[in-house]
């Protein structure tokens, strides 16, 4: 197995309210399980007022640490939609193609909402089509492997951790599951 001494923390976590003490608490977790945690809020940027100059530093900023850590935990809770955060699902994959280990994990309200087709069918609708195939209400395919989330990013993932709860953003039970198996990986 690789070293592992710094973990990426990805997902939307930065948007949410309360952010600040969610990454506290997750900082401490990090560290309490030996790992010296990589976030994006630890950056001083030069720009100071949102434009297209100040996403550039961000993006440039992100994929610095990205590539700076040993692996990652990223929230793959469902975000603005049925599917997790779009700048996740790109942390996923860059991280992927870095070839460090991703442990991802979603919060969901029920066991049927832990499933991508559930959650594509409940918020874009879903019909079968005069072929029997299950299509969206563009026409479009929808996905349905059973997985909670896309194929591609699904499969980028070590260990991807569903956790049912009434506290989609504020439940870090998948967190401290990824930390475990982050561990158990590293040893």
């Amino acid at each position: 197995m690789r070293r592992i001494t710094s973990i990426y923390i990805g997902g939307p976590d930065a948007d949410l309210p309360g952010a600040d003490a969610a990454l506290i608490h997750k900082r401490t977790l990090c560290e309490a399980a030996g790992f010296v945690p990589v976030v994006s809020s630890d950056s001083i940027l030069v720009e100071t007022s949102p434009s297209e100059a100040m996403a550039r530093e961000i993006y440039a900023d992100r994929v610095s640490r990205m590539r700076l850590a040993d692996a990652a935990i990223l929230n793959l809770t469902p975000w603005r939609g049925p599917s997790c955060d779009p700048s996740a699902a790109f942390e996923a994959g860059f991280l992927s193609a870095l070839n460090k280990p991703v442990f991802a994990y979603m919060n969901a309200s029920s066991e049927a909402e832990a499933e991508l087709r559930v959650r594509i069918e409940d918020q874009v609708g879903g019909d079968v089509d005069r072929r029997g195939r299950l299509v969206d209400a563009y026409g479009a395919l929808i996905e349905d492997f059973g997985l909670p989330e896309a194929l591609m990013v699904w499969a980028e993932t070590r260990r991807f951790y569903v956790v049912v709860t009434p506290d989609l953003f504020g439940d870090l039970s998948g967190f401290e599951m990824c930390l475990e198996a982050v561990q158990l990986y590293a040893d």
